[in-house]
């Protein structure tokens, strides 16, 4: 009986109304996300107004370590979560069990093999993170990342166990664990930070033990009766069929994070080298470190839109895997318009309050005027696209889902590699720092113009199919 109960939980998907599934599925991941955001703005804040606005360019300087990371945990951990979906939508339990326990150790031996590679060669890496040898920034990474790596394991764990239990049918389990991870984080920052006087490794202990819980969590409901496919920890035989399936259900995000990591490192040398002539003593220190503040806040508003594309990604892969697309392309545009009301709402924020932020992640006895007078309108700037990247970010995912990786790789790889990359290269010759601010929204036009175009196709074909 209980596994009959289980069982429904995933084939509801397909017969319970689509506008109730987007909404019991998107809040228990956007509540999720945004408790998973705090991993990175309680950081933030504390390290900001615990330790100094430098500090807080050396969190911005192993940023791109730590979104590589998380590309390897997208690859696997949602490609299986995809992978499973579309498997239970066809009935196809055993697949979608096999699914699991490959994306999962697929997960574990790719992390190890991240913190082998990146303890060898930990400080030639660092050289390359884009701060002088001599910069304050780059000692404050050095501390922080040592301990992050260490945690590489649980936090891919924690990752892809939560979409692929959200993939099952369960998103307030999978909400869960991020709910204990970030209220262990919330509460260990300030006592490591504050009273023990640990500094940004305070920080980074916080953020590692609060992986362990919360990958623990998870682990114990994979391994559980109530789970739809089951996690056996013991090491499957292994299928490269199955393997290379998960790569390309997971490839288009992959290679999305893969490229920002990229975009990241570029955006601190390049903020390094014109913060330096533009903002004087320690200036390209400051700048990254603005920058940082401009992506944190960023994220905090993304994040529940990436819970909307989370929600909605169960609905769409079970419905279309049962070929009921006039549910698909009704789930779709529902996602599209609850992403897009939280852009609009972010976007207000950030154009009226935006000093208002800036000193949420300062102390103006430690900041300096030209990070308090510099980055709220880099913020605005940054976010003027803001109100359309709702619509950007779920259509993207759509191809995934839809078994279209090729279109979601163009699509995920057009504002990070053929928009900004180039627009950081032209726009900072031309107007500097100013320009590389710029940049940002440029390319977040070009991708919503490429993006809308397959969209108009790809709904136009669901109308004939339907």
């Amino acid at each position: 009986m209980e596994k009959q109960d289980s069982f429904n939980a995933a084939s509801r998907l397909g017969t319970a109304g689509v506008g109730k599934l987007l909404f019991q599925f998107s809040i228990p991941a956007i509540t999720g996300m945004l408790l998973n955001a705090l991993y990175n703005v309680v950081d933030r804040i504390f390290v900001g107004r615990g330790v100094d606005e430098i500090a807080l360019g050396g969190l911005s300087l192993v940023l791109p370590l730590m979104t590589l990371t998380m590309a390897f945990a997208m690859l696997f951990g949602i490609g299986a979560a995809n992978m499973i979906s579309v498997k239970l939508g066809e009935q196809r339990k055993n697949d979608a069990e096999q699914s699991l326990n490959h994306g999962f150790w697929l997960l574990i031996i790719s992390s190890i093999i991240l913190i082998i590679l990146e303890f060898v060669f930990f400080e030639q890496i660092l050289s390359l993170l884009g701060a002088s040898s001599e910069s304050r920034a780059l000692d404050y990474a050095r501390r922080y990342y040592r301990i992050i790596l260490a945690g590489t394991t649980f936090f891919m764990i924690s990752f892809g166990l939560s979409h692929c239990t959200r993939a099952q049918g369960f998103p307030v389990i999978s909400m869960m664990g991020m709910v204990i991870g970030a209220l262990i984080n919330t509460v260990l920052d300030p006592i490591f930070i504050f009273i023990l006087k640990w500094g940004v490794e305070g920080a980074a202990y916080a953020t590692v033990i609060s992986w362990i819980f919360s990958s623990a969590w998870l682990l114990y409901f994979s391994m559980g009766r109530k789970a739809v496919v089951r996690l056996h920890i013991s090491p499957p035989r292994f299928k490269l069929a199955i393997s290379i399936a998960i790569l390309g259900f997971g490839s288009a995000q992959f290679l999305l994070q893969f490229a920002m990591s990229s975009v990241q490192l570029l955006f601190n040398y390049s903020m390094g080298w014109y913060g330096a002539a533009r903002l004087g003593q320690n200036g390209g220190d400051i700048a990254i470190s603005a920058m940082n503040i401009v992506g944190t806040f960023t994220m905090l508003i993304l994040m529940p839109v990436f819970g909307i594309n989370q929600g909605a990604q169960p609905v769409l892969g079970y419905n279309y895997g049962a070929k009921q697309f006039k549910r698909v392309r009704k789930a779709f545009l529902g996602a599209i318009g609850a992403a897009t009301l939280i852009c609009v709402f972010g976007f207000l924020v950030v154009e009226i309050f935006p000093n208002a932020i800036v000193n949420i992640f300062t102390s103006e006895d430690k900041a300096s005027s030209a990070i308090l007078e510099w980055t709220p309108w880099a913020l605005r700037v940054a976010c003027i696209m803001l109100p359309l990247n709702g619509f950007t970010i779920v259509a993207s995912n759509m191809f995934v889902v839809t078994g279209r990786p090729r279109t979601a790789i163009f699509l995920s790889l057009t504002r990070q590699v053929f928009a900004l990359i180039p627009a950081i290269f032209i726009f900072g010759k031309l107007w500097g720092l100013t320009g590389i601010v710029w940049a940002m929204p440029v390319a977040d036009f070009i991708a919503l113009l490429a993006t809308g175009i397959c969209t108009l196709f790809e709904l136009k074909k669901m109308s004939v199919q339907a």
